[in-house]
């Protein structure tokens, strides 16, 4: 009678379970420990931020609909938040890790994360988004792979590479920071980092001997998943691979239609992923290299990054000249045809960027239309400051969402302009009021004199057009309104505009800013915010109950409880333990 009442109990409680194994997502756990570390990647010892003591940080893998669960421990001097860059964070902007959206970090602290990564696959990457501190390093990877029910649209990689490039300076962010804090530009960079190190000895009058570089071993005659991300604080850079093509598969969560480049554009804050077939002979290795691009080459050779690339039978090592950059000098539009030529692969399956589920956004009805001009530095109450259609952001002490949340009068307004300012610049905290399920044309006009990179948190926009000159109502006429890309970052040339279709279906307070980590500091930001007018909160997760509290809303603070960060870590990892468990007996009883 024991017995069968024991199984009578467990048949039901595995009947409430069955549903749950089947529609619950999985938790997936990392421990994040944010530190100085002492590092000499150009040969010069100097102040790194690290991750678990290393630089770059880990790699955090994912699946698509996985429950991603951070917890970050700032041991930094410092504030701190984790930007997750490109990760829809499906309603929920209370993770996204920006300071108009969430209170930092202290020093010392430790916060948690937990965010759900639905409907995504792709390449992506997480940096530390205060104080300049991405400049100093506290970045890596991050991938989340399709489920095993939805192919890919190419042949299973035999290994997948995470490569991180980005202009450097031996200056850490703090000296950086400062420089701007009293009107200076930084000025050229000190070198290019691959992968947290320095370049390769190519040329003995432009390296200095000692400095570490990267090796990446491959087998011969196989395929290769090449993730790049630019990380770099304001360089667009070339990326290439000695003698061989890189076969453009994806970017930032959208698959591509695959064409051959021998080279490609990478700007700040973008990510792309390669096929790259090992076809070539192994007699030496061949070099990996990162090139600062729309700069005077002659002056920049030293701002050059190089890495090696050896097959496990190579016979020696690399030599002779670098492979050639682009020659455009008198062809500006090179660059600009090549960002053209990447199309979305629309017949590929797989998780789809917003509108979820729609091919068609070509036919969708625009209701608001928001023209972001930007322009060099102007001095604004006697500092130096970037803008965005003559409004220079100013971070509230108390987060947008979080003075939404408590009904805080005072903290925004809800009034920035759908065309440029024409009068004097001015610093503000204005924000777009987005509308629900309307659809947004943003075009984004660089009237500066280098590359500008775009980026909206939550969303993954679609790229319908580019041009050089002014953008007009004409300009239209020119849009790609069936397979423009899909991503959350894009490059706007000098002189030029770039034209973005936003569907916001998601709810929350979302960042829009330039990826230039000097113009992004001095103000070229704003934030689009999305509320759902309708009384429900289906539309948008609960705050949660670790939410930090500064600013107007100071008082709210508790202290630190780091009881409360290993509790979500060891609750999730329980449930999932224990629903796995019951999973696993349920063909016992069927």
């Amino acid at each position: 009678m024991a017995l069968c009442s024991f199984l009578t109990m467990l048949l039901i409680h595995i009947t409430l379970f069955v549903s749950l194994c089947y529609a619950a997502d999985p938790f997936v756990n990392f421990e994040f420990e944010v530190s100085y570390i002492t590092a000499s990647p150009l040969g010069v010892p100097q102040q790194v931020i690290a991750i678990n003591g290393k630089f770059p940080g880990p790699t955090i893998n994912s699946t698509t609909n996985n429950n991603v669960v951070v917890n970050v421990r700032n041991k930094l001097d410092e504030n701190l938040l984790i930007h997750w860059s490109g990760i829809q964070q499906r309603r929920s902007s209370w993770q996204d890790g920006v300071l108009g959206t969430n209170c930092p970090i202290p020093p010392k602290w430790n916060w948690t994360y937990q965010f759900q990564v639905k409907d995504q696959i792709g390449s992506f990457f997480y940096f530390p988004s205060l104080n300049f501190q991405r400049a100093s390093g506290g970045y890596g990877g991050f991938i989340i792979t399709n489920r095993d029910i939805i192919p890919i649209p190419f042949g299973t990689p035999d290994g997948d590479i995470t490569i991180m490039i980005g202009d450097w300076y031996t200056r850490n962010h703090t000296a950086l920071r400062k420089a701007l804090d009293a009107g200076k530009d930084l000025g050229m960079p000190d070198g290019v980092l691959i992968n947290g190190k320095g370049p390769y000895r190519y040329n003995d009058t432009l390296v200095p001997d000692g400095i570490e570089y990267e090796t990446i071993e491959v087998h011969p005659g196989r395929t290769y998943r090449i993730r790049v991300h630019n990380v770099g604080v304001s360089t667009s850079l070339n990326f290439r691979i000695q003698s061989h093509n890189l076969l453009l598969a994806e970017t930032e969560g959208s698959y591509t239609v695959q064409q051959n480049y021998t080279s490609l554009d990478i700007h700040v804050g973008q990510s792309y992923s390669f096929l790259l077939t090992t076809d070539q002979n192994a007699s030496t290795d061949y070099y990996i290299v990162a090139s600062a691009r729309f700069v005077n080459e002659s002056l920049w050779k030293r701002v050059t990054g190089v890495a090696i690339l050896r097959y496990t039978n190579s016979k020696g090592k690399a030599k002779g000249p670098l492979p050639d950059s682009p020659n455009d000098e008198f062809d500006k539009t090179f660059s600009m045809n090549q960002a053209r030529s990447i199309r979305w692969n629309v017949s590929a399956s797989g998780a789809r960027p917003n509108p979820q589920g729609s091919f068609r956004y070509g036919t969708i009805n625009v209701t608001e239309i928001y023209v972001l001009k930007n322009k060099p530095p102007v001095t604004i109450n006697g500092k130096r400051r970037t803008t965005l259609s003559g409004i220079s952001f100013v971070n509230p002490s108390t987060p947008i969402r979080l003075a939404d949340q408590y009904k805080v009068k005072g903290v925004y307004k809800l009034d920035f302009p759908t065309r440029p300012l024409t009068g004097a610049p001015r610093m503000e905290t204005s924000v777009i009021n987005g509308t629900y399920r309307g659809f947004m044309e943003v075009i984004l006009q660089n009237n500066d004199t280098k590359v500008q990179s775009y980026h909206m948190s939550g969303y993954a926009f679609f790229v319908v057009g580019m041009d050089y000159g002014e953008w007009t109502e004409n300009s239209r006429g020119t849009y790609n309104k069936w397979d423009g890309i899909a991503r959350s970052t894009t490059q706007v040339y000098p002189g030029a505009w770039t034209a973005i279709l936003i569907s916001l279906d998601n709810v929350g307070v979302w960042n829009l800013r330039t990826e230039n980590l000097d113009s992004w500091y001095l103000g070229q930001e704003t934030y689009v915010r999305v509320v759902n007018p309708e009384a429900t909160n289906k539309t948008e997760l609960p705050m949660p109950d670790n939410a930090l509290y500064c600013g107007a809303l100071s008082k709210l603070q508790k202290p630190e409880d780091i009881s409360s960060a290993t509790s979500i870590m060891g609750s999730s990892r329980l449930f999932f333990t224990l629903l796995m468990i019951v999973c696993a007996l349920i063909p016992i009883f069927r």
